[in-house]
């Protein structure tokens, strides 16, 4: 007879269950390992955006666990070790390869400050690992040391074990393996200060390597990222939407950065040098020279500029040819080439008649404009096939689209890069996902992620891939998109206008409810999250040297942009932000600018940093309040069901492998 409390599909999901936990007993001790495991208190999480290549910074940003690790080691040593002492464990922690390198030079390593030192590291580590599981502290060591290290950090200092600690370390020394386990406790500290990282969008652009920042994200223990509107740019690129190259393109030489594309991702752009040295060999281009460059224009800045008007004319025009296409894009005001009227040297812009600061186009044909010439179409077209055979931006693209989003609902906080688009009066803006369709709030969100996804992953959808790879597109500059937030992107006008009347680009409303704490709270509500939580995003500049707070709408909005990149940093007043979210409170933590990797290895200068709490929780947070505790639960309830079918007899353990 049918036991009545398991379904047929129960039954089939204990069986699968079964397989992993034969008996009642092993089912019995996952139970008590997660009961206990729910006992622990959360995990740290740390939160950046706006990282805008800036490799250097955020690779020591990472290191130092944004001062986590130098805190715990005045913790551990204020009262024992000199400042020096302090910095250069510090620094050793951070670059264990580099350090160990320079101090062998400066004869500084010996076999006690081998003991001294491995003795230091392991203090630190055990300090590191008290809130974790053995298992979690295991997965972070690596292999072939992993053993040792634990027997080390087990150590108890009584007497009975005294000898044979003494042992293991001679043995270490003796056997040549100390730079290794120095090396090998510097990451398992530096993977145990930081739980789960979170980042909230614009890897890419302005900074020198993007590149080496993906390469650090997908090799780490686990991280998430929203995407910004740089990042969205780049994965239309990968996607192969023209429109979306050409911009990666524009951007990267406006900088006069072509580090990530050319030594990063392998993408040549030769083909575009020989058009621009034949279509503007003889064009000042004054319009068109990379940013923050000195006074002097050298020669290779000219070349740049000129690749630089070549690569925007045909964005320009590949833009006009995208938005025929999209009328639902409501953006036909953004196509300018055919309202430029050639013989008076002026351009109509929302309905305004503007002189241009240069009208020479040899490119564009008056009759039609959008066209690509020959010698364009034959530069895209290679440009397409250098974006499809970067294997490394194929790879690093499909980790964004792996373990990021336009969202993320986690542990009660809600995290997007930009915004919620609004209309005036507060509502919920439509955004353009779906053929004529409009929808609002998490709903237009969530279908803007899937638009996104077919536009990479094309058998998503029944749609034309296209649709999607012009949506990525939409995503990097439209007037409703989450990622980008402004009436419009004034590129043409900056180039090519001198009143600055048509460079305005008009925030969407959102911006004007930003410091509004009910439409914080009604947004946290649309994404199914209560009033304890807080939205956390970039996007925009704290202007901190101006007065600004990040912390906004009654402390419930949290703008974590501070500017790691150089270009803003001008305006923010400091070099970026870290958000750390852990047991015990939610803190904002300011840095000061990084020097460089160098001065930090061989003069120890860390980042100076600045904690400011923005909350300090009512009591400590265990695992059992995360999202993580949720899913541990749902995990309890399923081995007790398994257990409760073993003794009814629905399921029969099974004491060897089938």
């Amino acid at each position: 007879m049918r036991d009545e409390r398991f379904t047929p599909q129960d039954i089939r999901y204990l069986k699968l269950l079964g397989k992993q936990y034969r008996t009642i007993q092993a089912a019995s001790a996952e139970v008590a390992h997660l009961r206990a495991v729910l006992r622990l208190p959360k995990g740290t999480e740390h939160f950046l955006s706006d990282l805008h290549g800036e490799h250097a910074a955020f690779l020591h940003i990472l290191h130092n666990a944004s001062g986590v690790i130098k805190r715990k080691i005045n913790d551990l040593y204020g009262n024992i070790l000199s400042t020096h002492e302090r910095d250069m464990l510090s620094t050793l922690i951070y670059y264990p390869d580099e350090k160990l390198a320079l101090l062998k030079k400066q004869h500084v390593v010996s076999p006690e400050w081998y003991r001294l030192t491995i003795y230091r590291l392991i203090e630190v580590c055990r300090v590191c690992s008290v809130k974790y599981t053995r298992k979690r502290v295991r997965e972070a060591m690596p292999r072939g040391m992993g053993a040792l290290i634990e027997e080390l950090m087990l150590s108890d200092g009584t007497p009975d074990k005294e000898g044979y600690y003494r042992e293991v370390m001679q043995s270490i020394l003796e056997t040549g393996q100390a730079d290794a386990m120095i090396i090998a406790l510097s990451h398992v500290i530096q993977s145990l200060a930081i739980d789960r990282l979170h980042i909230i969008g614009d890897i890419f652009d302005r900074g020198p390597r993007a590149d080496l920042i993906m390469d650090a994200l997908e090799n780490y223990h686990q991280v998430d990222v929203q995407w910004g509107n740089h990042d969205i740019a780049w994965m239309g690129a990968a996607a192969l939407s023209e429109a979306c190259i050409a911009q990666v393109i524009v951007t990267s030489v406006k900088y006069g950065n072509l580090e990530t594309l050319e030594v990063g991702y392998g993408i040549s752009l030769r083909p575009l040098s020989t058009l621009a040295m034949t279509c503007y060999g003889d064009d000042p281009c004054a319009e068109f020279h990379p940013k923050d460059n000195g006074e002097a224009i050298q020669e290779d800045e000219m070349d740049l500029a000129r690749m630089h008007k070549a690569a925007a004319i045909l964005q320009f025009k590949l833009e006009g040819q995208l938005l025929q296409r999209h009328p639902e894009y409501n953006m036909d005001g953004r196509r300018l080439l055919h309202r430029i009227d050639f013989e008076k040297g002026t351009v109509m812009v929302e309905g305004e008649e503007y002189p241009l600061r240069s009208c020479h186009f040899p490119t564009i044909d008056p009759a039609d404009p959008y066209a690509l010439t020959p010698l364009e179409r034959e530069v895209m077209d290679r440009l397409v096939l250098e974006f499809a055979h970067s294997e490394k931006l194929q790879r690093h693209v499909q980790f964004l689209y792996s373990t990021g989003g336009m969202y993320l609902c986690c542990n009660g906080n809600l995290l997007y890069h930009g915004c919620i688009p609004m209309e005036e009066d507060g509502s919920f803006a439509p955004i353009p996902v779906s053929g004529g369709d409009m929808l609002r709030g998490r709903a237009g969100i969530d279908a803007a992620d899937l638009l996104a996804r077919q536009g990479y992953f094309a058998h998503l959808g029944s749609r034309p891939r296209s649709d999607g790879q012009d949506f990525l597109w939409y995503l990097g500059c439209g007037p409703y998109s989450p990622l980008f937030g402004k009436s419009k992107m004034a590129t043409f006008e900056r180039y090519f206008i001198r009143d600055k009347r048509a460079h305005v680009e008009i925030k969407n409303a959102y911006y004007r409810y930003q410091d509004d704490e009910p439409t914080a709270l009604r947004i946290l509500e649309e994404f199914g999250l209560n009033s304890a939580g807080f939205i956390i995003n970039g996007h925009v500049p704290v202007k901190l040297g101006q007065g600004e707070s990040p912390i906004k709408a009654g402390g419930r909005l949290l703008v974590i942009d501070g500017g790691l990149s150089r270009a803003y940093q001008p305006v923010t007043g400091i070099a970026g932000y870290t958000l750390i979210f852990s047991s015990h409170e939610l803190s904002l933590v300011a840095h000061q600018p990084f020097e460089s990797t160098a001065s930090a290895i061989s003069a120890e200068q860390d980042i100076h940093s600045v904690h400011e709490i923005v909350k300090i929780m009512e009591h400590r947070l265990l695992i059992a309040d995360t999202d993580d505790g949720e899913k541990l639960r749902g995990r309890i309830d399923d081995l007790m069901m398994l257990i409760a079918a073993y003794r009814s007899g629905v399921l029969k353990e099974s004491r060897a492998e089938d």
